[in-house]
């Protein structure tokens, strides 16, 4: 029997693992907590200065804002640069041919893209451009490779080149930053931290109340159990 679950266990992790390990990489762990409304706010500023403009997120309307501790005023101010209302739905600013044009295929909606890809995929995938003159946008990237996606942020995080080493292992890729950016190694792991924060609220904004819910329902549950047995043993009690 506990052979049967070791095997079960392995089968179930393998497309995890297989999918992590399909660009050579190990994908790190993405600093996701939900609850922190100050790292969600520059998330969502990051999201609309930098990604917005390509890729919409448009199962979100602005409004929803105020769940992370934006005010209207704030909301107008710091998000909505393209005068749309607070009411309205985070649209791309670039349409659908223009993208197909210019990238090759249309930029996808960012909505769930944290649900569909993972935290740690997004964390590691922002981290890991590097140069590369044999592509169309001069850019590559260690875990998807030749991805159509410039690399937007390279002003900073600066600029990253390949390092290659062979071993009796085999090649073993790494980055090393060949010009600096705006920001430090570990200022911009923060600030892409927040954005994929930021990404994962995104893909649900109700999660947190609807576990503040589930626990609430829990505790109510656990109550009425305790009131049940102690009604059963009061009915009980003659008969025993």
């Amino acid at each position: 029997m506990k052979k049967i679950t070791i095997v079960i266990f392995i089968l179930c992790m393998t497309p995890f693992s297989s999918f992590a390990a399909e660009s050579g990489m190990i994908l790190d762990r993405a600093p996701v907590d939900t609850s922190d409304n100050a790292s969600l706010q520059r998330g969502a500023e990051s999201f609309v200065n930098y990604c917005l403009t390509c890729h919409g997120a448009s199962y979100m309307r602005y409004n929803r804002h105020r769940d992370i501790g934006f005010s209207n005023e704030q909301i107008l101010d710091k998000l909505v640069h393209t005068g749309q209302k607070v009411g309205d739905l985070m649209q791309s600013a670039m349409r659908k041919k223009e993208g197909e044009e210019w990238f090759g295929v249309v930029p996808p909606d960012l909505s769930v893209i944290a649900r569909s890809r993972g935290a740690d995929w997004l964390y590691t995938y922002l981290r890991a451009f590097y140069r590369d003159g044999s592509t169309a946008t001069g850019w590559n990237n260690l875990v998807f490779d030749r991805a159509a996606m410039p690399h937007v942020l390279h002003q900073l995080q600066g600029e990253q080149k390949l390092v290659i080493k062979t071993s009796d292992k085999g090649e073993q890729k790494s980055l090393s930053i060949d010009k600096a950016g705006k920001l430090s190694a570990a200022e911009y792991d923060k600030f892409v931290g927040d954005l994929v924060n930021y990404l994962v609220y995104l893909g649900e904004p109700h999660a947190n109340a609807r576990k503040d819910i589930g626990f609430m329902v829990m505790i109510f549950l656990l109550g009425m159990l305790v009131l049940s047995y102690a009604l059963k043993k009061e009915y009980w009690k003659d008969i025993h």
